[in-house]
């Protein structure tokens, strides 16, 4: 089933003929290269607070990125996405530049997909629906709980999902629900339950442990998504957790890993990140300085100290910035930071084995009904224009 959207995407002050552009971020792209690229006035950036520089670090190599022109072919608005849930909004009106920090716009589908397997569960499911990160997140969901080389052709593949849907095409990484894999008529299930993925028995099955990447460190602010700061009224995301320890603290790996990225990043200063096993990724960011022995490409182990706690960049006092991601989605890390895998034990289970029962019940209607995948196809943009959604009060703006 092929499907097609018509979306409001762009947001200007008045009715007249349009062109949008895509382009992808480069790799070792920032926000300043990229208005010098585009000779958009630098002070845009640096006007922009400590908080906000950090969070337009986080812009990840490879993310669509668009670009409105009016009819005389003149640069109007950029929206540049950071996350799966925020986006740089980027206004040019007659020269006077404004930037904000604004929520992404996406429509949530429900999806189900009922696969009989002939070749392997990653090709059937890109197959079936042209999203390889669907079918990675479905790899790293079983990872521990099924072997995938046993696996026989015609046994059945269930997944239960949520997909965001933006600008007409899958955006971010699909949350699976629930998913069936039924193999020598055995049923084995996973759920995801609090941001964790459980089998039946209410058992964690995802074997990504973290440590502490500081020891002893008092937590100075939390992970958040879309956080709302009730002042400003504006969205500021926090993706990571921030740790508050004198300078000069050993920082430890938090898992075995490669050594991606050792150098300086706008807003995060002296920044280690590290790519761990089924697409995670940890970022170390504000370093005062680097363990000598560490250079990119390298291989290290968990606990092994990489570099020690500062306040390079835009930083307020002396922490480490602590970010986990899975395929590019800033996830929290406090989440993974444990010692062994868990187990749901009493009102909690209760709770669980509703959820599970609810689940199970989608799964075997997908079969009852012989579900097939939607296919999202690349489309033409429509473009509504609407004014009242630019919230220029509380944008950065400078005058060109």
């Amino acid at each position: 089933m092929r499907i097609l959207f018509i979306l409001i995407i762009f947001i200007i002050t008045f009715l007249y003929s349009a062109e949008i552009k895509e382009n992808k971020w480069r790799n070792g792209e920032t926000l300043l290269t990229f208005f010098k690229r585009y000779k958009i006035p630098l002070n845009l950036y640096y006007n922009l607070d400590k908080e906000e520089q950090e969070l337009v670090s986080e812009i990840v190599a490879g993310v669509e990125y668009q670009l409105l022109y009016d009819e005389d072919d003149k640069l109007e608005q950029i929206l540049i996405p950071i996350g799966d849930e925020s986006q740089i909004h980027i206004v040019n009106s007659d020269g006077n530049y404004s930037l904000s920090i604004i929520p992404i716009s996406y429509i949530q589908k429900n999806e189900r997909l009922v696969i009989n397997i002939k070749n392997s569960p990653y090709i059937d499911i890109v197959r079936a629906t042209n999203s390889s990160v669907l079918a990675n997140e479905l790899l790293s969901a079983f990872k521990g709980g099924v072997n995938f080389k046993n696996l026989k052709k015609n046994d059945t593949l269930v997944i239960v999902y949520n997909q965001k849907i933006r600008l007409g095409r899958p955006f971010g990484t699909p949350q699976i629900k629930a998913s069936m894999l039924k193999t020598n008529n055995k049923e084995t299930f996973v759920f995801l339950y609090e941001d964790k993925y459980y089998d039946e028995d209410a058992k964690e099955i995802e074997n990504f442990l973290l440590t502490t990447p500081v020891t002893g460190a008092r937590i100075s602010s939390t992970f958040s998504l879309n956080r709302y700061h009730p002042v400003l009224k504006i969205y500021r995301p926090h993706f990571g957790v921030d740790y508050s320890a004198p300078v000069g603290t050993p920082v430890k790996a938090a898992g075995d890993g490669k050594i991606t990225f050792r150098g300086v990043k706008n807003g995060y200063g002296n920044t280690i990140e590290i790519a761990h096993m089924n697409g995670y990724k940890t970022i170390y960011a504000h370093l005062n300085s680097f363990n000598k022995s560490i250079k990119d490409g390298r291989f290290i182990k968990k606990e092994q100290v990489i570099g020690y706690v500062g306040s390079t960049g835009l930083s307020s006092g002396p922490h480490l910035h602590f970010g986990l991601y899975r395929n590019n989605k800033p996830i929290n890390p406090l989440i993974s930071i444990k010692v062994e895998n868990l187990l749901i034990t009493g009102k909690d289970r209760e709770k669980f084995l509703d959820y599970t029962k609810q689940m199970k019940s989608e799964v075997y209607s997908a079969i009852a009904d012989n579900i097939k995948a939607t296919k999202y196809e690349r489309i033409e943009y429509h473009v509504k224009l609407n004014e009242q959604h630019i919230n220029k009060d509380y944008s950065t703006k400078v005058h060109n």
